[in-house]
């Protein structure tokens, strides 16, 4: 594509503008739009981000060695301290908001090509967004699995054995050690869902970046893989991001208000 300014960030006078403009790409997306979203879209469900001002590691630098393989595997406290924040995590229990509603009227448009997303909460999948659209890079929360034989069961089952005095639930079938199936810092993403991803950001028009600092590879990097295959880059998130230099439109305003707007109309 030519002829296209990159980096633009919407000021507040522009804002309306900024919209229109991504709006109108949206809709003359022949070839679809192709989303990623990370934990910026779910702070109106109740989901505290990461990274954010407010953000669970912001606040508490030590809680990314509950989400970090090696220290879990090695520390019966880390995991007794991550049993009892499964079983208080505000995720379980949220719902699906405007933004995720948003992406379900995009692909009722049919204008979405694939969802891509960083979060374990499933809440695309509760707003109504087709699975077979999904591709859950980091996995669910709503799993267990045994790291040492493989054998799945329900968080909820996992849960229900903390509520009944055992701190570190290990697995029934061989007494190994248990975590949620997501990855972990220091874990290997999924090779094939790793792929259905990349394949994703080859296609369509547009890739829409949404709610992510887009700090975590290889996450991150598929906004230029993206761009390298010609679609345009919006980028929709509270704070910078290393993308935001070659992005088409960066848009800084809340999530929730935002998508709604960009499809409007289709």
């Amino acid at each position: 594509m030519t002829g296209r300014q990159v980096g633009r960030v919407a000021t507040l006078g522009a804002m309306t503008e900024q919209i229109d403009l991504v709006r109108k790409w949206i809709a003359a997306a022949e070839d679809g739009v192709t989303v990623l979203t990370g934990a910026g879209i779910s702070t109106d469900s109740g989901i505290p981000d990461y990274r954010g001002p407010q953000g669970v590691w912001t606040k508490d630098p030590d809680a990314e060695k509950l989400v970090t393989y090696s220290y879990y595997m090695a520390d019966e406290d880390i995991r007794r301290r991550s049993w009892l924040l499964r079983r208080d995590n505000p995720a379980r229990l949220a719902g699906p908001n405007a933004g995720h509603a948003a992406l379900v009227a995009l692909e009722r448009a049919g204008r979405l090509n694939a969802l891509i997303t960083q979060n374990v909460d499933g809440l695309h999948r509760r707003a109504g967004t087709s699975p077979e659209k999904i591709v859950e890079l980091h996995g669910t929360m709503f799993y267990v699995l045994c790291t040492d034989c493989d054998t799945r069961t329900t968080l909820d089952a996992a849960l229900e054995r903390v509520e009944m005095g055992e701190d570190d639930p290990r697995c029934l079938q061989c007494g190994g050690i248990q975590k949620t199936a997501t990855i972990m810092f220091g874990q290997g993403l999924d090779h094939g869902v790793l792929e259905r991803a990349a394949i994703a950001a080859q296609i369509g028009d547009l890739f829409l970046a949404v709610g992510t600092s887009l700090q975590v590879e290889p996450a991150a990097s598929l906004c230029r893989v993206a761009r390298d295959s010609g679609a345009r880059l919006v980028i929709v998130n509270a704070g910078e991001t290393p993308y935001d230099p070659i992005a088409d439109a960066v848009i800084r305003e809340p999530i929730g208000e935002v998508l709604p707007e960009l499809v409007e109309g289709l």
